[in-house]
């Protein structure tokens, strides 16, 4: 069998949400025209993208808007749906970006800041943009990180629905700090109790989201972007990338806080996406199948393999105690290091294999070989691994990590702590026992990912949970064509 087919049987056998969905067509309006707008960060913009690939495939209209260099990302999504079209407006510049920065993979988390603001100005372009449509848009689906665009739509007359890449969890954790931003920063860095959510989780104050800690009061751009997340919660509805098994609490306690019927669970929607897992997130395929290859030759769940997302850089001590822990281990692994990283002098022994820029993470994840995940914890990341039924080995460091981290470890155990904190540099000993210890074949962890894995996919298949909310939701959008 070829290495691709190979790789794309992994999912063949599964029968997801697609075009051959058993929604009756016939009651739904197929000219019903829906604006995406995605937020130009890899983690953020590639589900939001999927979630277009399966409204396209029930006959929606859909305009994606993108800035210049974002618009390759939409090239597979292009070529295979013919009723989906880029609307492309260019980048307004901003004195804190760098010129030619337009996505938060080429300037790092510290751009979300000044990129939410820059797009914040084409709030008059799109205006022109559909007034002179012939046949302009009915709805609004945007990322979470844009709720000034829920003014906008009102403005327009339409819909907005907010896209949440994120999880439940995560949705309601922010949604409670930017209630409550003025006590949560009163609290000194005491243990912060979040009294509303179930089970009033508690976090230290390192561990909240970024968006928490690094807000600014009085400063413009964070009063903007805090009204931008306050506005969500007045939207048509909210739509969340999780799936009830995972994260069901959260969604009962999203549901009760915006109302009936307004939230809507559609994950993972990584499976929605009809790309090949050997390409998937980048836009132009390359020649990736070494490290397949490489893995072929590997035992069963004998692999953990390690990637900490398109932002983050560690430093040469970090990759040193790293790679130390990695090869003091014994265990085999995949490393994945951007192109310019040093510190990997002990790499080389013939027991790992490094990938310098781009990997193929579902494909890797998807191997046989593959037994545990050494990640940052990012939602993307999370799903796939959930969907590979692999365990994580998590080291959070910032942003929704150590939420997600919290969720798999204390409320599913389908995880295991092994490090924290973004400048932390490992203890290459430590490390090497937690990865060692982790990746026998008897740890619990192990066994509750694969059931989780089987949870994940009952629930986009037909019948199940987000199967029946995305049917939902596609027909609200279809129905608006009709008001």
């Amino acid at each position: 069998m070829p290495l691709i087919s190979k790789i794309s049987s992994h999912f063949s056998h599964l029968s997801f949400c697609n075009s051959t969905t058993t929604l009756t067509m016939a009651s739904l309006d197929k000219n019903s025209h829906i604006l995406v707008f995605p937020f130009p960060a890899q983690g953020h913009i590639i589900p939001l993208l999927d979630l277009t690939h399966h409204l396209a495939t029930h006959g929606l209209t859909i305009t994606i808007l993108v800035t210049p260099k974002n618009l390759p990302i939409l090239n597979p999504l292009l070529s295979s749906s013919p009723n989906i079209h880029p609307l492309v407006l260019p980048f307004p510049p901003h004195p804190s970006l760098p010129s030619g920065v337009e996505n938060v993979k080429d300037i790092g988390n510290h751009g979300n800041l000044p990129i939410i603001n820059s797009l914040s100005k084409l709030h008059d372009p799109i205006i022109q943009w559909f007034e002179s449509h012939d046949n302009p848009p009915v709805a609004m689906i945007s990322d979470f990180f844009l709720g000034w665009t829920h003014h906008l739509a009102k403005k327009l007359g339409i819909q907005s629905f907010c896209f949440f890449s994120s999880g439940a969890f995560l949705t309601a954790v922010i949604e409670y700090g930017c209630r409550n931003i003025s006590w949560i920063r009163s609290q000194n860095n005491n243990m912060i109790v979040l009294h509303d959510l179930p089970n009033s989780p508690t976090f230290s104050w390192e561990h909240l989201p970024t968006l928490i800690r690094a807000y600014k009061e009085s400063d413009p751009e964070w009063e903007f972007v805090l009204d931008g997340h306050i506005a969500n919660a007045s939207c048509s509805g909210w739509v969340v990338n999780t799936f009830d098994a995972l994260e069901s609490r959260y969604m009962e306690y999203l549901t009760k806080l915006l109302g009936d019927g307004r939230v809507f669970g559609v994950g993972p929607v990584s499976l929605l996406s009809g790309s090949d897992p050997m390409t998937r997130g980048q836009s132009e395929p390359g020649s990736e199948l070494d490290v397949v290859r490489w893995l072929d030759g590997r035992l069963d769940g004998s692999v953990v393999y390690v990637c900490f997302g398109s932002q983050k850089f560690l430093t040469s001590d970090q990759m040193e105690g790293l790679a130390n822990g990695l090869e003091d281990s014994g265990v085999h692994y995949v490393l994945v290091v951007k192109q310019e990283q040093g510190g990997l002098s002990r790499v080389g022994s013939g027991r790992g294999f490094v990938i310098k820029g781009w990997a193929p993470q579902v494909a890797i994840l998807s191997h046989r070989a593959v037994g545990g995940f050494l990640s940052h914890c990012g939602w993307n990341s999370v799903l796939e691994s959930i969907l590979a039924g692999v365990m994580i080995l998590a080291w959070p460091m910032e942003a929704d990590q150590y939420v997600n981290a919290r969720l798999l470890v204390e409320d599913h155990g389908v995880a295991v702590r092994v490090c924290e904190g973004p400048n932390t540099v490992p203890d290459s000993a430590e490390l090497a026992r937690k990865i060692a210890e982790s990746m026998r074949g008897d740890k619990s962890e192990k066994l509750k990912a694969k059931e989780m894995k089987n949870k994940a996919i009952e629930a986009l298949k037909e019948g199940g949970g987000s199967s029946m909310e995305l049917d939902r939701f596609v027909k609200e959008l279809s129905n608006l064509g009709h008001k």
